[in-house]
Parts: C-alpha cells; sequence; structure tokens
C-alpha cells in the first residue's frame, strides 16, 4: 500500500480508495458488486443478516407515523 501523507485526512483517503476502485471496474457499479460479492464469498466470514428485512419508503425520507404523532 501507498503511504499516504499525514496531512490527508480518513475522509480524503476514502475518496482516494473509491476513486481506484471505481477506476479499476471501469466505473461499473454492478462489476464492483459482484467483485465485492466474490470476495465476501471467498473470504468465508460470517455477515451479519437482520431479523426483519428493511422496508422499502415512498422515497419522501419521512417514515411512517402512527395517527397519534403530531
Amino acid at each position: 500500500m501507498i503511504q499516504k501523507p499525514k496531512t490527508e485526512s480518513a475522509i480524503d483517503e476514502i475518496h482516494q480508495i473509491r476513486r481506484e476502485i471505481s477506476d479499476r471496474f471501469g466505473g461499473d457499479i454492478v462489476a464492483i458488486a459482484n467483485d465485492a460479492a466474490r470476495r465476501q464469498a471467498a473470504s468465508k466470514r460470517a455477515v451479519w443478516q437482520p431479523k426483519t428485512p428493511n422496508r422499502a419508503g415512498d422515497g419522501s425520507g419521512e417514515t411512517e407515523r402512527s395517527d397519534d404523532t403530531p
């Protein structure tokens, strides 16, 4: 791994790594996801699974509220 300057923030480092990964796959998000899934399966590490699946929202960003919530 290339040594990063100490002045580089963690956020800058994350952005740089994301650019490198994107460049490696030509920006193809499906190829990136497939590679990540392949590497995860090869690792044989346990993956956390929620007991209940996430519910899709309507895209408004609002959460479901009961009638008595102001």
